[in-house]
């Protein structure tokens, strides 16, 4: 019987995205079995696949944490017990596979025996030998190298959505679910309030900090564990309850510490506030928050990072007339320590259930929500590719340019479109002239998600060029921002 890969394995292996095989799969290159491949099919499509070369993934898994504005750490190796329970699960694994091939190594030897009796058997004589032929040295190398995955990572697959996410070194469940783009419900992170509870349905936890929070003895019964406070000793299902929409997002209210205001340009600041470890802000990719200074000074401004990294909110503050905010950031918030951060509120969101290629067209610090949706579909990894177009007056209104740049060097499914005009962006015969060579570019356009962030006038002018071009209505989402 042919080994089993998941798709997540299989991607990682041969050094490629899941949004990759998924695609492969639904052009019917790729045979799949209830969600899983088969390692020759897998090496039979992806031929170039150097399996002792990694340089690929580990480019990929470098632009990531990059990308997320994370500190680029030494990924530690699992613990010891965590080891000792992967390395006893193979043991298992691998004598059940020995004592089915003895099994079947004998009835093929009876089968055998009787082929070689009288009779016209030569043609299935020939297959049953092709068939026991032994695995290609390239399956041979896949599968060792998928052993030697399971040994360093545990795969986590949740109920009942279906999603999944490895959990490397020491990481908890929470951290290594965050990092790869899931919406899992949390509040503290540090094992006080409960909300991070799941049931695991199969597998071993290990517990990797002291907890406040008592479970119930029938919990405990259940396989109710904290995910903060847990990490994967081998691969697990579990069962965890997910946000799967704007909806599912709590409002918090969270005051939080400036780290650091920095230039982006001219009129633009790079805003780093910094939440308590014990009360992080969930949210969603392209939500935005009302900013508070005291005395009335309020503003709402979208959250430019990835939710992956909770604590560290990051937010492009443009100046802009009338917005106190704007004018107290640009001037470096002297004298403020601490701002009260409320939401997330908006619907401006990732369509997570689709798999259609993604289109982000930015106009100005429209930029800013969508660097968010950008970074949250990477950790996602399932969109086939990935296109940015940014629009902006001038040179300087690209104030991020080099990272998008560096985003299309490092992956191969993405692609940077930046545009200048020096006339006004909102004047539709302006913007025509700039959208119509790049929308000529997309002939399926109408197979796209596309997500459109910028100025009122400019927002309203792309939304109808886009939609007369022939894109579903339902696959386009807008975000308006003021100024």
């Amino acid at each position: 019987m042919p080994r089993l890969l998941t798709l997540s394995r299989a991607a990682r292996l041969v050094g490629v995205r899941r949004g990759a095989l998924q695609s492969k799969i639904r052009s019917g290159e790729l045979a799949a079995f209830e969600g899983m491949v088969v390692a020759e099919d897998l090496l039979r499509v992806f031929p170039q696949a150097r399996l002792e070369d990694n340089a690929g993934l580990e480019r990929f898994e470098a632009i990531k944490d990059s990308a997320f504005a994370r500190r680029m750490r030494e990924r530690l190796l699992p613990s010891s017990e965590a080891l000792v329970a992967r390395l006893a699960e193979l043991s298992r694994e691998r004598a059940q596979v020995q004592a089915q091939l003895e099994h079947f190594r004998a009835i093929v030897e009876q089968l055998q025996a009787k082929l070689r009796e009288p009779g016209d058997a030569a043609g299935l004589r020939a297959w049953l030998q092709q068939r026991l032929e032994p695995a290609t040295q390239g399956a041979q190398s896949l599968l060792a190298q998928e052993s030697f995955l399971r040994i360093m990572t545990a795969h986590v697959q949740v109920k009942p959505s279906g999603r999944e996410f490895f959990v490397d070194g020491s990481d908890s469940l929470l951290e290594a679910a965050l990092r790869a783009g899931l919406s899992l419900d949390y509040g503290c992170s540090i094992g006080s309030c409960g909300k991070c509870k799941a049931r695991v349905v199969s597998g071993q936890v290990h517990r990797t900090r002291h907890s406040d929070y008592a479970l119930t003895a029938a919990e405990k019964n259940a396989g109710v564990v904290l995910m903060c406070c847990n990490t994967a000793l081998t691969d697990l299902v579990i069962e965890a309850r997910e946000a799967h929409g704007a909806a599912d997002m709590p409002l918090q209210t969270i005051d939080a510490r400036v780290k650091s205001v920095s230039p982006l340009g001219d009129d633009v600041r790079l805003l780093h506030l910094q939440t308590p470890r014990s009360n992080r802000l969930r949210f969603l990719a392209g939500q935005s928050v009302s900013l508070s200074l005291g005395e009335g000074i309020t503003a709402s401004f979208p959250v430019a990072s990835c939710p992956c990294d909770d604590r560290n909110l990051q937010f492009h503050v443009r100046r802009r007339a009338g917005d106190a905010v704007a004018e107290r950031v640009l001037s470096g918030l002297k004298g403020v320590e601490s701002v009260r951060v409320e939401g997330p509120r908006g619907t401006f969101v990732l369509n997570e259930d689709s798999h259609r290629p993604l289109m982000f067209i930015a106009g100005e610090s429209g930029f800013a929500p969508i660097k968010s949706l950008i970074e949250h579909a990477m950790a996602l990894d399932t969109a086939e590719t990935l296109h940015l177009c940014w629009i902006a007056s001038d040179r300087s209104g690209l104030y991020l340019d080099n990272l998008c740049r560096s985003w299309s060097d490092a992956l191969d499914n993405f692609r940077y479109t930046p545009l200048t005009a020096k006339d006004a962006l909102s004047d539709e015969h302006v913007l025509q002239g700039l959208l119509q060579p790049l929308l000529q570019e997309q002939p399926r356009l109408a197979d796209c998600d596309v997500y459109l962030a910028g100025p009122g006038p400019w927002a309203s002018a792309a939304e109808f060029l886009l939609l007369e071009h022939g894109l579903p209505r339902a696959q386009l989402t807008v975000s308006t921002l003021e100024g």
